[in-house]
């Protein structure tokens, strides 16, 4: 069956950045924009050229070497704004100016205190404006997840006639719940007039942990751009991840949807992220967490072992990991301790077994994990004869 691709829009290097702590320097993002481009990204937001100098030269540094994907700088919706991300751009091999406004009425009357026939023409008026410099322009109405409907399908109809190609509908807050996010993508499919000569675009974030549900609902209601970072870094509570939308499509072939991504090179990616900008991957992380394919529970254990696709749905191969990983605890059974002796060169008896494990739950009531080393003292202190197989 063909599938339909969802091109990913990595914002690793400009939402993902605005983490608190997570600066990078411009070799540092030329080093991560290269391996975005190897991944299989489709469009590297590389940054907002505006905001500062360094910025600027950053933009235009990973414009130059970025072979494959296309390069995307941010913009408000102002001129000098537009006006320099074209400049941070010209070396590009595809440049896309990604430019926008607030829609909700929170933004409108708070942020800008102006009103919806003024945002409406500032809308219209900068993707003109962009696309006087580029053929490819986004929008984003941000806020979208908080718009009404009717008005963020007025703008979306009037931006498509300005020249958009894509259409962003940030949950900016991450307020929206799937169902909602998803009738919203549905909504504008069914009432924007042109919406066949735009790609709808998710851009969530995971204030309720509702990032990746909602980006899934979103292309699952029409959208075909899932905006994402690298272990989901970002503001606040963070970005739709990556590496999670990624495989939720690879996993359930029915949807009809998949992605360009190399998925044999997210855990090394977020590897290369993670050590970049010093922030630590959780442990219990969906995909590339150090745990994601590690089973410490004994009947866990006893399963994976004799078939891996009993505890696990995916092939740690798949996202670039060597193996699964049986981790000896006090909660683990004879046949975890089998296979990790067994890994380390000891073929055990039954009867042997029920020795090594007796000495074994000393050391796992003492210890929160029992290492390699810790097997060939096990194996001394049982008091057995045993021939190594190494």
């Amino acid at each position: 069956m063909s599938k339909d691709i969802v091109h990913i829009f990595d914002t690793t290097l400009r939402d993902g950045e605005q983490v608190p702590g997570c600066k990078l320097d411009k070799k540092q993002k030329l080093v991560i924009a290269r391996r975005l481009d190897e991944l299989g990204v489709d469009i590297i937001e590389a940054g907002f050229p505006r905001s500062s100098p360094g910025d600027f030269k950053s933009v235009m540094e990973i414009a130059k070497v970025v072979k494959n994907a296309t390069v995307c700088g941010l913009t408000r919706a102002v001129k000098k704004d537009i006006e320099v991300a074209a400049e941070a751009l010209k070396y590009a091999k595809t440049p896309r100016i990604h430019t926008g406004i607030g829609t909700s009425d929170s933004h409108i009357q708070h942020k800008f205190n102006s009103n919806r026939e003024a945002i409406f023409e500032r809308a219209i008026g900068a993707v003109k404006y962009a696309k006087s410099f580029v053929e490819d322009v986004e929008f984003y109405a941000e806020d979208a997840g908080r718009t009404d409907n009717e008005f963020l399908a007025r703008v979306c109809e009037a931006v498509i006639k300005a020249g958009a190609t894509v259409l962003n509908i940030p949950d900016t807050t991450g307020y929206c719940l799937p169902e909602e996010y998803g009738a919203k993508m549905k909504y504008l499919k069914e009432n924007v007039t042109g919406i066949d000569k735009a790609i709808l675009s998710c851009h969530c974030h995971n204030d309720l942990g509702l990032a990746t549900a909602n980006s899934i609902a979103g292309v699952i209601n029409g959208a075909r751009q899932i905006e994402c970072t690298v272990n989901g870094i970002g503001e606040r509570a963070g970005n739709t991840s990556l590496e999670e939308v990624v495989m939720i499509l690879r996993q359930h072939p029915y949807l009809g949807l998949d992605t360009n991504i190399n998925s044999r090179l997210l855990y090394d990616t977020s590897l290369m992220v993670s050590e970049k900008m010093g922030m630590v991957v959780q442990p219990n992380k969906a995909i590339v967490g150090a745990n994601a394919f590690a089973h410490s529970s004994g009947i866990h254990q006893d399963g994976v072992i004799k078939n891996r696709e009993t505890y696990e749905i995916m092939d740690p191969a798949d996202v670039g990991v060597n193996e699964s990983s049986i981790l000896l605890t006090a909660r683990s059974g004879r046949a975890a301790l089998a296979y990790r002796a067994k890994k380390v060169g000891y073929e055990l008896t039954k009867v042997q077994l029920d020795r090594v494990y007796e000495e074994f739950l000393k050391y796992a009531d003492r210890k929160k994990e029992v290492v390699d080393k810790d097997i060939h003292e096990i194996v001394e202190k049982s008091n057995i004869k045993i021939e190594s197989v190494s």
